[in-house]
Parts: structure tokens; sequence; C-alpha cells
């Protein structure tokens, strides 16, 4: 593996930042956390148009840039550290990923060019209970045909009321675990299916809950491994939590600077904030945390790549994903608190734009599973593999 950028991502991080540095102002973040749709039409427009983002990990043959996820990985750190309002993680790193996962050659086809063209698109799986693996789906499908009806719900769905196309999970009635799981695509606007927009403490990424009401599903929109797909899903929400992962890398980098900007412009008690022992110790240790974040990140970026291709194993991918997860969690999440303490009583108010990193820090810390649950996750993947060898 190459640990340095090429010139290639070198300039698509770069224009990324440049990008976002004019778009995802303080003030356009502001706008557009305030409305129900989450993002700006012109903005999402922007992207998928002019800067073709969305097809950036979409083969060439169905229209796309062709580019790794090394390339992605780049952009989302760019994307966390401006708080991209857009729907661009649960079109790419979500419903994107598990159609190149999971979806038939004829569904590739059909759904990655709509992808292309600006459609947007999210992942469903999870329950009310709060949990992220197998065990978190319970939604029931049943056969009829050669397709199925679903009847349940879903919960904490990114861009789940606003996305043209849905991907969801669903088992067979009497399974449990990682049994009886089949995977399906279908139009959001699909007869029998209610969206509702969820209230959230970090509003700069929306979520929703779907409720499945005798949802007829075709067979030609059941996706491979019928009734044994927890393995693809899990590919699917691996290659999600290295994405996240990347998007609180860059959060956790723009806490650091913003604090330090602020430190090196505050005076009291005759000397500039920064100045002091104790506070440069503690930006000291906010700037460790980012670089190791920033290895995982980019290590599991590596392995991504190769996954995607074929080229490892899964239990590999699940290994960095975690790692990279629990890291990141807990970094971006100590780098929030401690940079709210570095701003004094300011910290807390609207007024700054650092309450909304400490949102964010919090949100993604326990989307697709928070540090504890992660680090029991790698106890798990590392356990076995020692008793395999």
């Amino acid at each position: 593996m190459e640990f340095k950028f090429t010139e290639e991502q070198e300039m698509i991080r770069d224009t990324a930042d440049a990008f976002l540095a004019r778009a995802s102002t303080s003030a356009a973040v502001r706008s557009a956390m305030a409305t129900e749709l989450g993002y700006d039409p012109q903005l999402w427009s922007s992207i998928t148009q002019e800067m073709f983002w969305q097809a950036i990990n979409i083969p060439e043959q169905y229209g796309g840039m062709g580019l790794g996820y090394v390339e992605l990985v780049a952009m989302l750190e760019q994307m966390g550290r401006y708080l991209l309002c857009a729907p661009f993680y649960s079109t790419v790193c979500l419903a994107s990923n598990a159609l190149l996962v999971a979806g038939t050659e004829q569904q590739k086809e059909k759904y990655l060019p709509e992808i292309v063209a600006g459609s947007t698109a999210t992942l469903a799986y999870t329950g009310a209970k709060g949990r992220w693996d197998a065990s978190a789906i319970d939604v029931i499908c049943k056969p009829q045909g050669d397709g199925f009806i679903l009847n349940g719900s879903y919960r904490f769905v990114p861009d789940g009321h606003s996305a043209d196309l849905l991907i969801v999970a669903a088992r067979a009635a009497d399974t449990q675990g990682e049994e009886g799981i089949s995977l399906f695509v279908l139009p959001a606007t699909s007869e029998g299916i209610t969206r509702q927009w969820l209230p959230t403490m970090d509003q700069t990424r929306k979520q929703a809950q779907l409720e499945f009401h005798n949802v007829s599903v075709d067979g030609a929109n059941v996706m491979r491994s019928r009734g044994s797909a927890w393995p693809l899903l899990q590919k699917i929400i691996d290659l999600a939590t290295v994405a996240i992962s990347a998007d609180q890398l860059g959060g956790s980098q723009q806490t650091l600077d913003s604090t330090v900007a602020y430190l090196q412009e505050r005076v009291q008690f005759g000397r500039v904030v920064a100045s002091y022992q104790a506070v440069k110790h503690k930006a000291a240790d906010m700037m460790v945390k980012v670089e190791a974040s920033r290895s995982a990140v980019y290590y599991a970026a590596c392995i991504a790549d190769e996954a995607l291709q074929g080229g490892v194993l899964g239990s590999q991918l699940a290994e960095v994903a975690s790692t990279a997860k629990a890291y990141c969690s807990d970094a971006y999440f100590h780098n929030a608190g401690t940079a709210i303490q570095l701003h004094g009583g300011v910290g807390f108010t609207a007024e700054y734009d650092i309450q909304l990193y400490f949102k964010r820090a919090k949100s993604t810390e326990t989307f697709l599973g928070d540090g504890t649950f992660h680090r029991e996750r790698l106890a798990c993947i590392l356990l076995d593999v020692e008793a395999v060898a």
C-alpha cells in the first residue's frame, strides 16, 4: 500500500476544500439545517452537475468516474470539516455501495445511472431497538409470487424522508440474528410507504422513520443472496462505517483549527490565551487524536478499496472499520468537548459554530455503533481469527 496521496488525490482533496469553503459556510449550514429537507437543492445540483462527486466511486460502465475509496474518503474528510448539509453520505456511502456490493447487474444498470444523474438514495435496516447488528432488523418479508410483501418500520434512516430511492433489509418470519435476511431496492414513492422526518439533536444531517404497510416488491427488485444477505449487508455497513469515520476525522480537525484560531485572538489577564501552558497541552492532546484518527481512517480506506474489488476477506474489512470508528468516535467527541471548554462560556452559545460540531460529534458517535460497540466487535473478530489460526 502507498501511504501517500498521489497528485490526483491531492487535487481532489484541495478542490473539495476550496468548493466547500465557499458553498458550505456557517450561514449556509445554519440555513439548511433549519429546513425539514435539510439541504439546499441548488447546492446539491452544483455537487451533482458541476462537481460530479456523487459518481466518484461508481464504475465508468455505469456512467461514474471509477475512482477508489481513498479518493472518496479524502472528500468526506473535507465534508466533515465544513459540516456539509447534503444527501451525499446517504446516497453515495450507503445506497451506491449497497448497489455495488449486493445489486444484480440489471439493478446496477438501472439505478446507478440514476444516482449519477442526481437522484438521491439511502439505506434502511435498523428498527427501534437502537442496535446496529443483524438483530436490529425487524421488518418482516413474506413471499408473494416471485416477490415479497414487507411490513414493519425503520428508524435512524439518513435522509429517509427525502430520498428518491430506498434500499432496505428485511427478514423472513420466525427468523432471528443473521438468518433469513434479504435486501430490496425500490422507489421511495412505492405504495404503502409512509415517511416521517425525525427531529434530532444534530440537524446538519437529517434522519427519518419509515413505515412499511403491505409494501409489494417485485422479484426484479430483490437483491442478491435472497434469504442469506447478511454477509453482503455487513460489508455495506463496514464500508459506510469507514466513510462516517472520515467525516469524524474532518470534524476533529476543524474543532482543533477553529479552537486554536480562537485562542490566538482571545486575551485574558493581559496575555493571549494560547500562550498559557495548560491550554497548549490541551491543544496538543487534540492534535494527537486527530493524527491518530487520520492514520486509522486512511488505512481503513485502503482496505475498503481492495474490499470493493474483492481483494480482502470480510473479517479484515470489519477489523479496520471497527478500529477506525472506535477511535474516531472517541476522538471527535473528546475534541469537540475540549473545544467548548477552551472557548469558555461562549462555546455553548448559538453564536459560535463549535456547538454544531459537538452535536455532530455525538450523532456520528452513536450512528452505526459507538466506540464501546466497535471495541467489543473488534475483540470478537480478533478472537475468531486466533481460533482459526
